[in-house]
């Protein structure tokens, strides 16, 4: 594997020339676990059927307390892995809606075949869960290839379940997909098209051949993190990767980010500013440089510790372009 000399890259926060501030905390983006049906090629959390680590029984209590202590929670955004296969799927969702929080879980789709989940799709339209769906391209080979053969036609039945029982419909039950684009295989990197062109295109091409609907398409580019990274590094095409994204660099997303007033949270019920953060081990801290934790933020009581954003070089994909996070473009 090649050796990165990272100190050739610009430090973002020296890119943007200010400390990049937390804002008042609205959003509790949970990871359950790494277990998962799928192993797609792109997963920045590398997730896998192979898989162990999930959420302890002890964790989603302490976050359950959470939802239901700050009232200023206004989203409980559930990934994974599969979400839907880790402990405390069920018991966050209710916790979460019982307290009038939207829920929003991000589905691979395919989970709903497997045995003992066949009744998610039912369950998520009883608690109202907002569902965001992996479904990186309208192409069968392009999705196959991402995330293995048989993906998308599995992804093509799960959204006709969806749509059966009420999403895409009913005001209620938002279905939004996800898009993103193939790993780079050379040095011709592109950026994500216009999420509102490709939104069109999506619908389109899904009602026309499928009489699928759904809300709407969320354009994500593909951070170099975990198997992205992995696969960029052996082509010798991650520092490469860097600089482009740096050269696409767009100050007028900055004040979206999505990390600003958001807590990503590990299964070990540690704290990150993001997902990518969480992947990439980057704890976020109190002012005393002391990792944050959900059971810290619990005894003191206050969900807005943290002052300033940890960033790293991968903060250039969030903000090239039109920027990408978890809900798509950010200009």
């Amino acid at each position: 594997m090649t050796i990165i000399n990272l100190s050739k890259i610009t430090p973002f926060k020296s890119k943007i020339n200010h400390p990049l501030n937390k804002q008042r905390i609205k959003v509790l983006q949970i990871n359950l676990g790494k277990r998962c049906n799928l192993t797609c090629i792109h997963c920045h959390v590398e997730a896998g059927p192979k898989r162990t680590e999930e959420l302890s029984p002890e964790i989603c209590q302490k976050l359950i307390d959470v939802i239901n202590r700050f009232h200023q929670i206004e989203t409980v955004d559930l990934t994974g892995g599969a979400p839907e296969m880790n402990y405390g799927f069920r018991p966050l969702i209710e916790a979460a809606r019982n307290m009038g929080k939207q829920v929003i879980v991000r589905s691979n789709l395919t989970i709903y075949f497997e045995p003992s989940f066949e009744d998610i799709p039912e369950y998520c339209a009883k608690h109202q869960v907002r569902i965001i769906a992996s479904f990186p391209c309208y192409l069968e080979d392009n999705v196959d290839t991402q995330r293995g053969k048989g993906v998308y036609n599995d992804s093509i039945k799960a959204l006709r379940i969806l749509n059966k029982i009420g999403y895409g419909n009913d005001s209620n039950l938002r279905l939004d997909l996800v898009y993103n684009p193939p790993i780079p295989r050379d040095n011709n990197f592109i950026l994500i098209p216009s999420q509102n062109r490709l939104e069109k295109e999506y619908k389109k091409k899904l009602k026309n051949d499928f009489n699928i609907i759904f809300n709407s398409l969320f354009t994500i580019i593909n951070m170099p993190v975990g198997r992205t990274k992995k696969y960029l590094q052996n082509k010798y095409l991650y520092f490469s990767y860097l600089e482009f994204l740096k050269s696409n660099y767009n100050e007028l997303t900055l004040s979206h980010l999505m990390c600003k007033n958001q807590l990503s949270i590990d299964y070990n019920g540690n704290i990150y500013d993001c997902d990518f953060n969480q992947t990439e081990d980057i704890f976020s801290t109190n002012e005393n440089g002391e990792p944050l934790t959900i059971k810290k933020l619990l005894t003191l009581g206050n969900l807005d510790i943290i002052k300033t954003i940890k960033t790293a070089p991968y903060c250039y994909g969030c903000t090239a372009g039109s920027g990408s996070s978890c809900r798509g473009s950010l200009v």
